[in-house]
């Protein structure tokens, strides 16, 4: 799978007789190697961490801490709504300074590596909270930061990668993000079980991975020559990518967008689904069990996914065959609400989403408008994993406690997640 792979870490710039501007924007055609791939799954573990170990057991905590409960429901879909709310003009606008930036250090680096620092300063301050309204302030300040740094590292995936080996990367990415929540959430359930020590913790892991990518990344300059002037009106008006001029990159905005819903939903009160419906002894160790064996799943087929995908040169069939799989397992969800069930349940989703993952991502950079606004226009793209988040409780906490319960959480998302599969056939100039 990985034969072939050069032993440096990033691409080849086109040559010496090209300018800054053009190694900065050109297309990518060398073969990126071990060195680059190791360090931006490092990077991304690292901040994945510091997403989903706050979210899937930090906060939940702290909001049964702060609201009871009675109240944690809603506290917890008032922090996170929040803390999604920020994302959602973070990351593409950080992704859009990062496009202008004409650092002596590149492009990228600065983004990546201020934007870990203050997360894990952010982090820091998040621990210190103890009301609804000042954690879902410092949850705010955490997603700015860490969106910072996750624009930047993603946009180096069209910068440097080759078409035909980026379902590989995405695949080692898809691997850092179910890494990120396994390692997490078991650090601070089984090892640092202090919740304040847990967040010190995140913040610690956050710096200490994404430092070495930060280090080593070839990461070239772009020329202040090479830079349109700045006015805001415009700048403003660019984050609008039309539909009608680039329908692949909407419809491919669209199916993020849905199956990050039907995610959101699923996953938002993971934690009271074992502790209410299926009763589980010890929710939060349940919630780590299902989550090592989702990821044992994951990991069986993000690669191997990505290589696939790359060796045929499709990517539809892949995200429309990987959506179907994750319904399947949210309905047994739904309707078999046993702790071995949900186990079985968490395996059959990691395969799917294993494979979403790592294909989904590989065909949203070809569909890219244009190589001199990539950091944008992933932030864009990232838009439909953070605004999600924000819908999320909006949607599932009536469901929850007003229109059926868990069943009807599940069902719904399972319904939501086969129609974002669907529409991905949409998409014309990726097979």
């Amino acid at each position: 799978m990985m034969r072939g792979v050069a032993d440096d870490t990033g691409p080849v710039t086109p040559g010496p007789a090209n300018s800054g501007a053009v190694d900065a924007l050109a297309e990518p055609t060398r073969t990126v190697g071990r060195g680059y791939i190791a360090g931006l799954t490092l990077a991304n573990l690292g901040i994945l961490v510091a997403f989903y170990t706050p979210i899937q057991n930090l906060l939940p905590r702290y909001a049964d801490q702060v609201a009871g409960a009675d109240g944690k429901e809603v506290a917890l879909a008032w922090i996170t709504g929040v803390g999604a709310a920020v994302s959602v003009v973070a990351n593409p606008l950080a992704g859009a300074l990062s496009d202008r930036t004409t650092s002596r250090f590149g492009r990228r680096r600065p983004w990546l590596l201020g934007g870990a620092i203050a997360g894990a300063l952010a982090l820091v301050v998040l621990a210190q909270q103890s009301t609804v309204l000042t954690l879902a302030f410092a949850w705010g300040l955490v997603q700015a930061s860490v969106n910072a740094a996750f624009a930047g590292t993603t946009a180096t995936i069209p910068d440097q990668v080759p078409v035909r080996q980026r379902g590989v990367v995405s695949g080692f990415v898809g691997l850092a993000q179910t890494l990120g929540v396994v390692v997490g959430v078991a650090l601070v359930s089984f090892v640092v079980t202090d919740l304040q020590a847990g967040v010190y913790l995140v913040a610690v892991l956050l710096v200490v991975l994404v430092l070495p990518f930060a280090v080593r990344l070839r990461d070239p300059v772009l020329p202040a020559a090479a830079k349109p002037p700045f006015r805001l009106g415009e700048f403003l008006k660019e984050f609008w990518i039309s539909p009608r001029e680039h329908p692949d990159f909407a419809w491919a905005w669209g199916t993020r967008f849905l199956l990050t819903l039907g995610n959101s939903m699923a996953i938002l009160y993971l934690l009271f689904y074992l502790q209410d419906e299926v009763e589980a002894d010890n929710p939060e160790q349940a919630q780590t069990v299902l989550i090592v064996i989702y990821a044992f799943g994951t990991i069986l087929t993000a690669i191997v996914g990505g290589w696939l995908s790359d060796r045929s040169g499709k990517r539809k069939v892949y995200v429309l065959g990987a959506s179907l799989v994750m319904a399947v397992s949210l309905l047994i969800l739904a309707f078999l609400p046993t702790f071995a069930f949900a186990m079985l349940a968490a395996l059959i989703l990691g395969l799917g989403y294993g494979v979403y993952l790592a294909v989904d991502q590989a065909l949203i950079t070809q569909v890219l408008p244009n190589a001199e606004d990539r950091g944008r226009d992933l932030g864009v793209i990232n838009v439909a994993n953070a605004l999600p988040q924000v819908l999320a409780p909006v949607i599932a906490a009536p469901i929850v406690t007003s229109l059926g319960g868990y069943p009807a959480l599940y069902t719904a998302t399972a319904v939501v997640t086969v129609v974002s599969g669907v529409l991905v056939r949409n998409i014309r100039s990726v097979p």
